[in-house]
């Protein structure tokens, strides 16, 4: 389809091809440009041992309507898949314990929630929370710092930590509450007890209830990275043009009105722009037009990590490894990786492929780490390999590896970032027929990134109900399990 209007979107991961894909709902011939040689960012099929895989994100919050939806909307509908399993371990003071119930991102209703994950004076602290002075919490806290002061340390660095440390790689006593856990944020303005918060926070969410068997989390047989091939196949057959391997060096203002866009060795005239690049990327585009954006876009920092991916023969597994899905490491006990996923037992789509292979992966690298993301490959995957021994007593030698490295993969939202996107925001509001989109803004998870995308988009055509919806409610990311 193509219409009177041309917009260029910039960056073609899953943000920009969101982006392009409503674009072409409002007669608007698009332009999608990207860096790289591919589309799909950090969502990345590939194969070991004969076996499709995910090389990075392996699932996507169904709880939310925006990835399943767009998924369905792009021919995947009967690729659609929950997890084999959802049960999942914590490796915390030398074993490997049930992943409890009854708490929000870590933070427990009650102390008996997190009985064997915690010390027995670790849940006495929690049982104090009762009993302490309101804490303040002002326009922002971070989550470790505000949980540690109502129910002790020893909660956010056996649960807390390592599940932020999943969804952001990030730590713990950084990261906002605000942006992180917005639904506890709201809660625990309005309680002076933090487990009592959680409790109702239970307590809606059971009521009315949800269908019981609605997934929480939801993946794509033959992985999460062939969502954004399809998505990039369906805008192409609706008239799209995506250009790869094409950086854009320069966006500018044309004086008559729209955009001047250089992109490789092309000049694209645009109506409009949307820039769905990482922070950086869209710092360097925005300096000449919009340089406090442009600032704030430079002071968002990001974690990188790595992902070891490990094929066995299953006979080699068994009885090693446990049942479900794999398990999270708190940084507190000094493993090395932060979590492993059993992905032939979490995918069914997986293990189907050959029962005689069984996939595991790993995760390395947390924020601030930037020694252990200098080891070579082989190196990652002998640490991966240790601390997989140590875990679960799995010794066997693998049949292949790889290790797929995510440089500056995951951006940081410590205290007050809710603020710095709104000043972003603004500034790029005062230039006319501009948006901006991506994992930077308003949740690192896949509907996060496009619900910043229809955003992006609604804002041009005027209506900003998308992008003041998501300031106030940014979009919570959970942690898939285990690996995530």
């Amino acid at each position: 389809m193509s219409g009177s209007r041309h917009v260029v979107v910039i960056g073609a991961g899953i943000s920009g091809l969101a982006a392009a894909h409503r674009l072409l709902d409002q007669n608007t011939r698009v332009t999608v440009v990207e860096a790289d040689h591919r589309v799909g960012g950090k969502l990345l099929p590939g194969e070991i041992a004969g076996v499709r895989v995910d090389l990075g994100a392996e699932s996507m919050l169904a709880r939310r309507p925006e990835a399943v939806t767009l998924a369905r909307e792009t021919g995947l509908a009967d690729h659609l898949q929950p997890p084999a399993t959802a049960t999942a371990s914590i490796w915390t003071r030398g074993a490997l314990r049930p992943m409890p119930k009854g708490h929000v991102m870590g933070v427990p209703g009650t102390a008996s929630a997190l009985a064997g994950i915690l010390s027995e004076q670790g849940l006495a602290r929690v049982e104090r929370d009762a009993d302490l002075p309101p804490t303040e919490i002002g326009d922002d806290v971070a989550v470790g710092e505000y949980v540690a002061a109502r129910l002790g340390r020893e909660v956010v660095d056996r649960l807390v930590e390592p599940l932020l440390g999943g969804v952001y790689a990030g730590d713990a006593y950084r990261i906002s509450m605000r942006m992180a856990v917005p639904q506890l944020f709201e809660a625990a303005r309005t309680h002076t007890s933090l487990t009592e918060a959680v409790r109702e926070i239970q307590a809606k969410a059971a009521s009315p209830a949800p269908t019981p068997t609605a997934p929480v989390f939801m993946g794509l047989r033959g992985g999460i990275g062939t969502l954004p091939l399809a998505v990039a196949q369906t805008i192409r057959a609706r008239g799209a043009e995506i250009l790869t391997g094409t950086p854009v060096t320069g966006l500018r203002r044309n004086p008559a009105g729209g955009w001047r866009v250089t992109a490789g060795d092309r000049t694209l005239h645009a109506d409009a722009v949307v820039v769905a690049t990482p922070a950086q990327a869209a710092a360097s585009l925005l300096t000449p037009e919009a340089p406090q954006a442009a600032a704030e876009l430079r002071a968002i920092e990001y974690a990188s990590m790595a992902l070891v991916t490990l094929a066995y023969r299953r006979s080699d597994t068994e009885p090693r490894l446990p049942e479900g899905s794999g398990f999270l490491v708190p940084p507190v006990d000094g493993h090395t990786i932060k979590a492993s996923t059993f992905a032939s037992h979490k995918w069914g789509w997986i293990a189907e492929q050959d029962p005689d292979v069984v996939v595991v992966r790993t995760s390395v690298g947390r924020y601030g780490e930037t020694e252990i993301l200098n080891r070579e490959d082989d190196d990652l995957v002998e640490i991966s390999r240790g601390d997989l021994r140590e875990a679960t007593g799995l010794d066997a030698t693998p049949l292949r590896t790889r290790v797929t490295r995510w440089d500056d993969g995951l951006p940081q939202y410590p205290v007050g970032h809710h603020a710095r996107v709104a000043r972003i925001r603004a500034h790029v509001a005062a230039l006319p027929r501009l948006a901006v989109c991506g994992a930077q803004y308003d949740g690192v998870g896949i509907p996060a990134c496009i619900a910043s995308a229809y955003a992006a988009v609604d804002q041009l055509a005027g209506d900003l109900s998308g992008v003041q919806e998501l300031t106030a409610h940014p979009v919570q990311s959970l942690h898939g399990g285990a690996g995530e």
